[in-house]
Parts: structure tokens; sequence; C-alpha cells
């Protein structure tokens, strides 16, 4: 008992992590305390106290003003179906590709080095518009859906997944008359699913965040993607414009605020998600550290 007591006694080595540890999550919790609190600060307790700890007044108004954009429930509607839709598609091509090169098939070698170069070296900007438009994508959602199928270093992570799973389970389904799609999607994937689901969340914050295709490619306003159109509230904001919704309300629009209240909004919905997947997430993790 006393050298088990010797054991899980700490020491000041012990102590020095945990304050380091303390240290280095204040570091990064504090920016994302920090702008939740100026998008509810009045402009002028913030012009006061730049880094507030506790805010003296709270208010709604720069959520009022990103709110007041029409567009920005579009913005959120077009975010969501390409969250959605990009999601499922990346996924099902990254697992079908993963699967496929787990195989071994003629010019196997030629195509995942083919595959592997692409990430690398690619054909330009120029060729990469001319290539959406040429096949009738401008102007239209799928232009921030299509272009971007599968992302090399997820493909080949998981294709290291795969490769160490048993080959019995394989060769057992097999004898029961199983295809590749049915070992796949009903043996497989329901042991890859800590790595899918991580996979899955990487695919989704990246879609939920997409900008730079639609700004190459979306020209309606109604069909831009949340992050431009926060963008262009928050340019809007700068100017001496108001609205006359915000002059009957008598808002004067803070641009440090706004800025803040569409990082939050921007922030908001994957913060929600992210409890129900972080299980998932921290199995995913742990699984890509080690086959990686």
């Amino acid at each position: 008992m006393a050298s088990n007591k010797k054991l899980h006694k700490n020491n000041w080595f012990d102590y020095l992590n945990m304050g380091f540890a303390i240290v280095f999550g204040i570091l990064i919790l504090y920016p994302f305390y920090n702008s939740i609190l100026i998008s509810f600060t009045p402009q002028a307790d913030y012009v006061k106290t730049p880094f507030m700890l506790i805010p003296k007044r709270l208010t709604l108004d720069s959520y009022y003003v990103v709110f007041e954009s029409r567009v920005l429930f579009t913005g959120l509607a077009v975010a969501a179906f390409i969250t959605v839709t990009g999601v499922v598609y990346n996924m099902t091509l990254t697992l079908l590709m993963a699967y496929c090169f787990n195989k071994d098939f003629p010019g196997k070698k030629f195509f995942l080095y083919a595959v592997i170069f692409t990430m690398y070296f690619s054909g330009g900007l120029i060729p990469y518009y001319l290539l959406v438009k040429d096949m009738g994508l401008m102007d239209s959602l799928f232009s921030m859906v299509l272009p971007t199928g599968v992302s090399i270093v997820y493909m080949t992570v998981m294709r290291k997944y795969f490769a160490a799973l048993p080959e019995e389970l394989e060769e057992s389904a097999r004898i029961d008359g199983a295809s590749d799609l049915v070992i796949l999607f009903r043996i497989i994937l329901p042991l890859a699913m800590p790595m899918v689901v991580t996979f899955g969340l990487y695919y989704g914050i990246e879609r939920w965040n997409e900008w730079w295709n639609g700004m190459l490619f979306i020209k309606s306003a109604y069909r831009q993607p949340l992050q431009l159109v926060l963008r262009g509230i928050i340019q809007s904001t700068g100017s001496q414009v108001m609205s006359s919704n915000l002059q009957e309300a008598g808002i004067v629009p803070f641009t440090d605020g706004v800025k803040m209240a569409s990082i939050v909004i921007t922030m908001f919905p994957i913060m929600c998600v992210y409890p129900f997947l972080q299980k998932y997430f921290v199995q995913g993790l742990a699984i890509g550290a080690v086959k990686g």
C-alpha cells in the first residue's frame, strides 16, 4: 500500500505539467470567450476595456444587424445543403476509393501513384475555372460540391486501416456469398465507424466554411454560401449607409461586434454537432495516429 501511494503521489514535474496545461487551455479558450463577449458588448464599453472578463452591459445589437439581412437565411440554407450533400458525396467516394486501393488489381500502383500525385500538383486555377465552366456548373450550388471529391490524406489513412483488418472477416463473408459492396457497408464500415465519423466531421467543417468556390463560380446573391454572406454584411457595416430598420431601432452598427457575432453564428452549428460525435472523434484520432 505504501508503494502504491508513492507511485500515485504527484511530484514537482506533475504540478508543472498541470500548470502548463491550465495556462495553455486559457490561451486557447480566451479568444473564443472574448469573441462571444465582444458580440454582446456595446461599442462604448468595448472602447474603454477591450480585454474585459465580465461585461458591464449586454446588448443584442450586433446580432440584430447580422440577422437583419435577409440574405443571411439563404446563406445558412446554402451552407446546410453544401455540408450535407458534400459530406455524403465525399465520404462515399473516400470509402470506395480506400476499399478499392486495398485490393489487388492490374495497374494498382500506377493508379495509386497518379492519385497521390494530385495531392502535390494541380492543374492551376485557370484550367480549374474553365473545367467547371465547361461542365455547366457556373452559378450552381453543385460547383461548390462536385469539384472537391476526395481528400487524398483521409483516403490514405482509411486505406491503411482497412489493410490492418483481419482477412478472415472478408473470407468468411465471401463464403456466405457476400459481394464487395455488402462486405464494405455491412462488415467493414461498422468496424471503421470512429474513423468514418472523424473524417465526416472534418469534411463537414470544410464544407461549412466553403467560400473559395462560391467566390469563383457563384454570381447570384441568394446562392452564396454563408461565409460570403457574412463577409458582405461585415463590409456593409463599415459603410455609412444604414437600413431603415436599423434607423428606426436606433442601432448604430458596431463593426467589431458584427464581426464577432458573425464568427459566433458560423461556429454555433458545428459546436452543437460536435458533442454528439466526440466519442467517435477521439477514437478516430487515436486510430489515425496509429495507422497513419
